[in-house]
């Protein structure tokens, strides 16, 4: 029979809840939160075992040191409203389960790397750099904002152009501009060092030199985006590509029905869009728009892309909804080639647009 388990993880602790395939309760232990231990209990769980744990942070590494010894392993999307109540780690271990067993289970997490394992580990660590350069140029930028000096461009930021700024603030602030300058430094050569591992790494799979002639996706953005995609059979269609970038139509409605004049239901035409869908993989939206900013700035005129946003805008679309057009046209074409493993054919594009 099967067995469905409930694991709620924390740093030390792990809270085991066991459930057979009537809904019974059939036992629950509290482990040590450790790889040996938790893999010598399911083995003590008769076959087929159903195991759920929910997202966090140690998801990705039970999920890697589990799923062998299970039939299957759902990691279950943290989201929405909380019940309201009674809670303890048992009850949320056997709230897993029986969401599991009854298949109530509304977000399910992909934690597969697949042959993407250290190229996801040196994608975040460059996505981790680059904000913390970011950070420190936003500081720099309000410490002369904080001195009524105004600052525009990158001038600020350049080594020779250093001296000249300094002598705009009072003395007394000169010590934490040199700091926030030297740790700039710092972190500008380890974005380099996190960009050129990234990119060998990415190099390694032979993918990367197909995406890479899609418009738009440069080789930074190509490596970000395998590790978060993995494979393309993920996705059944375009649309559900588009809804985990963050490029769906989300519409709502209420009221549907309408009395009609010989007394039938009739479907009311209420329905609203109301934008784009929040449930979305962030990195990879910024990859999509990014892309589509690229092809709109630095495109040529003969690029298919580029005429088709140009007659959305002569067509009386506004340019942020015709970027999105773009954005969601480019998630296409990645998916396309990447399942077919064909370089870009801007004839092939030609005819769709």
């Amino acid at each position: 029979m099967d067995r469905y388990i409930g694991l709620d993880a924390h740093a030390s602790s792990c809270t085991a809840a066991v459930v057979g395939p009537s809904g019974r309760r059939l036992q629950s232990q509290v482990l040590e939160t450790n790889a040996g231990v938790l893999i010598s209990f399911l083995k003590t769980i008769p076959k087929p075992r159903h195991l759920c744990l929910e997202e966090g942070t140690h998801a990705g590494w039970l999920y890697e040191v589990l799923a062998p010894h299970v039939q299957e392993i759902v990691v279950a999307g943290v989201g929405g409203q909380k019940n309201r109540g009674p809670k303890s780690d048992k009850r949320d271990g056997f709230a897993l389960a029986e969401e599991l067993r009854i298949g109530a289970i509304k977000t399910r997490v992909y934690k597969g790397a697949g042959e993407f394992g250290q190229l996801r580990d040196l994608s975040r660590a460059y996505t981790m750099v680059v904000s913390d350069s970011v950070r420190v140029q936003n500081r720099i930028k309000s410490l002369y904002r904080s001195r009524g000096i105004p600052t525009s461009g990158t001038e600020v930021y350049a080594p020779a152009a250093r001296g000249k700024w300094l002598r705009k603030l009072p003395s007394r602030s000169h010590p934490l501009a040199k700091i926030l300058y030297v740790e700039l430094d710092a972190v500008r050569d380890l974005q380099k060092r996190a960009e050129k591992e990234m990119l060998i790494e990415a190099r390694k799979h032979k993918i990367t030199r197909i995406l890479m002639t899609c418009p738009g996706m440069g080789p930074i953005r190509v490596a970000q985006m395998l590790p978060i995609v993995v494979t393309p059979c993920r996705f059944s269609s375009k649309r559900s590509f588009w809804a985990y970038g963050g490029l769906a139509i989300v519409t709502r409605s209420s009221s549907d029905w309408a009395r009609a004049r010989d007394g039938s239901w009739v479907w009311a035409a209420v329905q609203q869009t109301r934008g784009l869908n929040r449930n979305y993989n962030r990195t990879l939206k910024r990859i999509f728009k990014g892309a589509a900013t690229t092809v709109i700035m630095r495109a040529g005129r003969d690029d298919p892309l580029y005429r088709h946003y140009q007659q959305l805008l002569d067509g009386g679309t506004k340019p942020n909804l015709a970027k999105l057009s773009i954005a969601r046209q480019i998630a296409s074409i990645v998916l396309t080639m990447w399942r077919s493993e064909e370089v870009y054919n801007p004839a092939k594009l030609k005819k769709t647009t």
